[in-house]
C-alpha cells in the first residue's frame, strides 16, 4: 500500500477518518502533554491544563461557527441518540405539538423518541420518494404554533443533505447535523439549536456538540432530571460530571486542523471539489454506477450508489477491502455501496478511489 504508515484509504461512515496531521500532532505528546508528565486521558478534569482544553474546544467550534454571545456550546455525552429524546423532553409537553421533516434513518429515531412527549406532525414523509430527495419548500406541511421543527441534514444512510434549510418563519429550527457539522457554510441564526455526534467530522465518537440559541433554550422545561436538563450543562460549562476528556481535546485538535485548512470556507471548497468529482463520475458511466439521488439532493458526505447487481456490489466490497479501500458497503438496512467522505478524506483519497472503481468496471462491466 502505497500509503503513509501503510493505512488504508478510511470511508467509514462512522466513526470515521481523522486527519493524519492530527494524529500525528497528538501521537507527539502522547506521553507527556505540554510539560504536564501526563497524557490527556489522564488528566484530572477539574485541573488547570484540562479546563485550558475544554474552553479552548468551545472557543474553537465558536469562532468556525460564527458563534455570538447568544448561543450556548456543550459537549454532551450520550450522542446523537440521546439528543432525540432530551430535545422533545426539553421542549415538549401536553397540548404542544413539533414538526419533524422525515429523510431517513435517523429522522425516524428522531421521530419515535419525540412522540413519547408531545404531538409530532411528519411535515413532510420522505418514505413517499422512497427518501431519494428532499422537500420543496411548497411541500411542507408546517405548524403555525409549533415549538420547533426538526431536520437532520444530511442522511448518511440514503445520501441526501440540505445546504439550503426550510423557511419556517417565527419557528426555531433544530438540526441534527451529526454528518455534515463544518462542512460547509450556514448562518447558525436559523437554529435554535443544532447538534452533532463527533464521530463523523469533528474527531472521535463520545462527545456530542449541542449548541442552543439563548431565547430557545430559555423555554426548556425545567421538571427534569439533572443530567437531562440543559440548564445543568450551560451553567457548569459542560463539566458538572467527568466529561470525555480525551475525545474533546481531540476534538479540540481536530477543530484546530479545520482552522489551519481555511475554516469552514475551506472544507466547502474541498468538500464541493470531492463531490464534484464522485457525482461527475457516476454521471458519466450510469449504466454501471447507479446513484439513486435526484441531483439538487446528492450529499456531499456520503455518495451512495448500486451497481447493476449485487453479485457485482460484493465481488466489489471484496476487491475493494484487499486493494487497501475500507468502508466502501453501504448501510445493512439498504445495501448497495457508500463512498463516505467527511473533511478528513482529502481529493487525492477520492481519486484513488475512483481509479479503482474505473478499473473495476473495465474488468467486470
Amino acid at each position: 500500500m502505497a500509503t503513509k504508515y501503510d493505512r488504508v484509504y478510511n470511508f467509514n461512515a462512522g466513526p470515521a477518518a481523522v486527519p493524519l496531521e492530527v494524529l500525528e500532532r497528538v501521537r507527539e505528546s502522547w506521553f507527556n502533554y505540554q510539560g504536564s508528565g501526563m497524557n490527556v486521558m489522564e488528566m484530572s478534569h477539574r485541573s488547570k491544563e484540562y479546563d485550558r482544553i475544554h474552553n479552548d474546544t468551545i472557543q474553537r467550534v465558536r469562532d468556525l461557527l460564527g458563534l455570538g454571545d447568544e448561543f450556548h456550546v456543550l459537549l454532551l455525552q450520550g450522542g446523537a441518540s440521546t439528543q432525540f429524546a432530551m430535545i422533545p423532553m426539553s421542549f415538549l409537553g401536553e397540548g404542544d405539538t413539533a414538526d419533524y421533516v422525515n429523510t431517513g434513518s435517523w429522522s425516524t429515531k428522531a421521530i419515535k423518541e419525540a412522540k413519547l412527549f408531545g404531538d409530532v406532525n411528519i411535515a413532510f414523509e420522505g418514505s413517499e420518494v422512497e427518501f431519494t430527495r428532499l422537500p420543496r419548500q411548497e411541500e411542507l406541511k408546517l405548524t403555525p404554533e409549533a415549538r420547533y421543527v426538526h431536520i437532520t441534514s444530511n442522511n448518511t444512510i440514503k445520501g441526501t443533505q440540505f445546504f439550503a434549510y426550510p423557511d419556517t418563519g417565527d419557528v426555531p429550527l433544530v438540526a441534527d447535523m451529526s454528518s455534515d457539522i463544518l462542512s460547509h457554510r450556514f448562518d447558525p441564526m436559523r437554529f435554535g439549536l443544532f447538534y452533532a455526534g463527533a464521530q463523523k467530522n469533528l474527531g472521535p465518537s463520545g462527545v456530542t456538540l449541542v449548541v442552543l440559541r439563548d431565547d430557545f433554550a430559555a423555554g426548556a422545561n425545567e421538571a427534569l432530571t439533572t443530567m437531562l436538563k440543559y440548564a445543568t450543562h450551560i451553567e457548569k460549562n459542560s463539566l458538572f460530571n467527568t466529561p470525555p476528556t480525551f475525545g474533546i481535546y481531540l476534538m479540540g485538535e481536530v477543530l484546530q486542523w479545520v482552522t489551519d485548512h481555511g475554516g469552514v470556507e475551506g472544507m466547502e471548497a474541498r468538500n464541493r471539489k470531492k463531490a464534484e468529482m464522485v457525482y461527475g463520475f457516476f454521471d458519466e458511466h450510469p449504466d454501471f454506477f447507479n446513484c439513486p439521488v435526484e441531483r439538487d439532493s446528492r450529499s456531499w458526505m456520503n455518495a451512495c450508489f448500486r451497481l447493476p447487481n449485487e453479485d457485482l456490489e460484493g465481488r466489489m466490497i471484496a476487491e475493494a477491502t484487499r486493494s487497501g479501500f475500507v468502508g466502501l458497503k453501504g448501510h445493512r438496512s439498504v445495501g448497495g455501496l457508500r463512498i463516505s467522505m467527511y473533511n478528513a478524506n482529502g481529493p487525492d483519497e477520492i481519486e484513488a478511489v475512483l481509479a479503482f472503481m474505473k478499473d473495476f468496471m473495465q474488468h467486470n462491466g
